[in-house]
């Protein structure tokens, strides 16, 4: 179900509103000559100009992807992270993911959201002590900062996440 709807949210984003991870290139000899894409620069964009209600966003929130991708991008992240450890078969973990990702979104791009699936990477959730998830670690610096686990109500995270970035 999830999974679904990640598929729709991505159908309806533009072009513009995607940027392609660091570490990655952008080949285009598989697209055709009449391909909306033009490369400038290292990112692709949307050729024309896009409707007034699509604002392109800054993408903070992103899946690990192994023990590597967690080094690099939370513990040597210059932005502090909020890590979500949870389970695909977890009901909260269903409910606090979007409460966090609006917390996360409200800060414009001063901190960033991992998001750790614990069935998928064991030895993350072993390391950082998880034994219940949702699990919710804030690391700054390559430092725990903060952590708690279960659900919070949304000003209970909006505190949380302030306390991380330092406000």
């Amino acid at each position: 179900m999830a999974q679904r709807l990640l598929l729709r949210r991505a159908w309806t984003l533009s072009t513009r509103e995607l940027r392609p991870l660091p570490l990655y290139s952008v080949t285009t000899s598989f697209l055709p000559s009449s391909s909306p894409l033009l490369l400038t620069g290292s990112s692709p964009r949307a050729a024309g100009p896009l409707p007034p209600h699509h604002a392109p966003r800054r993408w903070v929130s992103f899946n690990v992807q192994d023990h590597d991708d967690f080094t690099e991008r939370v513990i040597n992240s210059q932005l502090p992270v909020l890590v979500d450890f949870h389970a695909q078969w977890c009901g909260p973990c269903k409910i606090l993911g979007p409460r966090l990702e609006k917390a996360v979104g409200k800060q414009k791009g001063r901190v960033a959201m991992a998001k750790v699936d614990i069935d998928d990477h064991t030895d993350l959730a072993i390391e950082y002590g998880v034994s219940a998830v949702p699990t919710v670690i804030a690391i700054r610096g390559g430092d725990v900062i903060d952590q708690f686990v279960g659900i919070k109500d949304d000003d209970q995270l909006d505190s949380f996440v302030s306390k991380l970035i330092g406000q």
